[in-house]
């Protein structure tokens, strides 16, 4: 083992010596490497930035990450549709009880309703569709105010009459003025004085349709136009990334039995699975498409290896003879050449990390100033710094050990009267 450890240290040194005599030789293999791993990293930490920007933006604008729990208010029978009784309402301590299910990064508790909106200053009336949740549901639906603020965890416990409309909505009801000077005011739903605390951003292209409202939980049970039927409630449990959804939704069904036994046939567990699918195939497929790129890049600077080592066994073919002569075993040629190939690739390896992540961000900051697509940003982390690493690494031993074995096999007799 001794023995062993010392050869691969005399084949590193005459390896590294080869390079330092031959240095344009060592750059041009080099090169390749380079242009490989800088491709490599670049590639890599713009699919990194894309992914995350990718996975951002579903979070924000999709519910493929969630998974609901909604009572069954009708059944079908023979194809005839009947009302359920007895249902399961869902309230803050259900809330509270998902949030220990091992996958749930965030529960939500929802009532939904339409009822009448006005502002008595204005006199502008209009149709609204009322949310009422707990506290912080921001954060769990990323919603993003344009001024003012949400309704805090005090004000939702106790039912507080506060409100935060969408942009829309609070647009129309104040008539031409500037949306946010509704804050503060007191507007009616349902005829009850609420008082707007906040008015949500608006998003792309949000010039007509619904208007929207969101009140504390509690509130929407004394706002909302009562029902013949309990009210249904809604708990929607995120998962932390797309690819765990499946796996959350069999973690809340076995919840959903526990909790409520034989009325669990009266629970309905969901998710979004065709668009969940949709969004899982694109990210597979976008990383099976950087894979692609970067394999081609690393091949390419492999070949290049191979060739300059082909070429360096051919002018070296008397040090070879020479060394064989005095002692040297073909392992010691072996490792020489492998030695000398792995040099390469890990010098090539270190300028090019350099050179892809000042690729990478560049590139990212003319996208964002072409496209005004603020939300991308190239991301760097240890596992691309672990594949930029030993990826050329392996491939100047794959590459290497052709020329290197070339050498190794060489007579010394032949090789010494080499010309």
């Amino acid at each position: 083992m001794i023995h062993f450890l010392a050869s691969i240290r005399t084949g590193a040194w005459v390896g590294v010596d080869a390079m330092r005599v031959n240095p344009l030789r060592t750059i041009l293999s080099t090169l390749g490497v380079v242009i490989g791993v800088a491709s490599l990293v670049a590639v890599l930490c713009l699919g990194d930035g894309m992914e995350r920007a990718a996975r951002s933006q579903i979070e924000r604008t999709t519910d493929v990450q969630t998974v609901s729990i909604a009572a069954r208010t009708t059944e079908r029978v023979d194809g005839q549709v009947f009302p359920v009784r007895d249902y399961p309402i869902f309230g803050p301590q259900d809330a509270a009880d998902v949030k220990d299910v091992p996958l749930a990064e965030a529960v939500a508790l929802q009532v939904t309703g339409t009822t009448t909106v006005d502002l008595p200053e204005t006199g502008k009336r209009r149709q609204t569709s009322i949310t009422g949740s707990l506290a912080r549901i921001e954060e769990f639906s990323h919603l993003e105010l344009d001024a003012g603020r949400f309704f805090t965890d005090a004000e939702a416990s106790r039912g507080a009459k506060v409100a935060v409309l969408s942009w829309l909505l609070a647009r129309d009801l104040m008539d031409g003025r500037a949306p946010h000077g509704i804050i503060g005011r007191n507007v009616r739903i349902n005829g009850q004085p609420t008082e707007v605390i906040g008015v949500l951003s608006p998003y792309e292209g949000e010039r007509d349709g619904s208007q929207s409202a969101v009140i504390p939980f509690a509130t929407a049970h004394a706002v909302l136009p009562p029902m013949a039927t309990p009210r249904p409630t809604t708990l929607i449990v995120r998962a932390p990334r797309v690819e765990q959804v499946p796996a959350l939704e069999a973690e809340v069904q076995g919840w959903v039995a526990e909790r409520w036994g034989k009325r669990s046939e009266k629970v309905l567990v969901q998710t979004s699975k065709a668009r969940l699918q949709q969004a899982m195939q694109g990210i597979l497929m976008f990383k099976l498409f950087l894979g692609a790129i970067t394999g081609i890049s690393l091949i390419v600077g492999g070949i290049g290896i191979m060739n300059v080592l082909l070429a360096s066994v051919s002018e070296r073919t008397r040090e070879i003879g020479i060394r064989k002569a005095m002692g040297a075993r073909s392992r010691d040629i072996l490792l020489q050449f492998l030695a000398e190939s792995v040099a390469v690739a890990g010098t090539g390896s270190a300028v090019g990390i350099a050179l892809g992540l000042v690729a990478a961000f560049g590139i990212t900051a003319i996208i964002r100033a072409q496209s005004d697509a603020g939300f991308l940003q190239a991301s760097f982390s240890l596992s691309t710094l672990i594949v930029a690493s030993l990826a050329p690494i392996v491939v100047g031993l794959v590459f290497g050990t052709y020329p290197a074995r070339r050498a190794a096999r060489l007579s010394p007799i032949d090789a010494i009267r080499h010309e």
